[in-house]
């Protein structure tokens, strides 16, 4: 199953209420816009690639402490997730 069959599987069912947050029709709208401008605006165009080199990164951690990429790379392999909430 390709990642693209995997996420439309989890739309559709997020559409039909089969995870326990069910969206209302006026929230589904709202998403659907979102997801319609975002194709438009062309941004996925922009994103890195598999292999591409990330640029530098100053962020916060989880405890609020400044890091950047060069420091935690000189320990080994970097992930960075980005997490909204909830």
């Amino acid at each position: 199953m390709t990642l693209q069959s995997k996420l439309d599987a989890m739309r559709e069912g997020f559409e039909n209420g089969r995870f326990p947050l069910v969206p209302t029709e006026a929230q589904l709208d709202t998403m659907r816009r979102a997801t319609q401008s975002l194709i438009a605006s062309r941004q996925a165009d922009k994103a890195l690639q598999a292999g591409d080199t990330a640029p530098e990164l100053n962020l916060q951690d989880a405890d609020g402490n400044n890091v950047s990429s060069p420091s935690l790379l000189s320990r080994g392999p970097l992930v960075v997730t980005f997490y909204r909430g909830v």
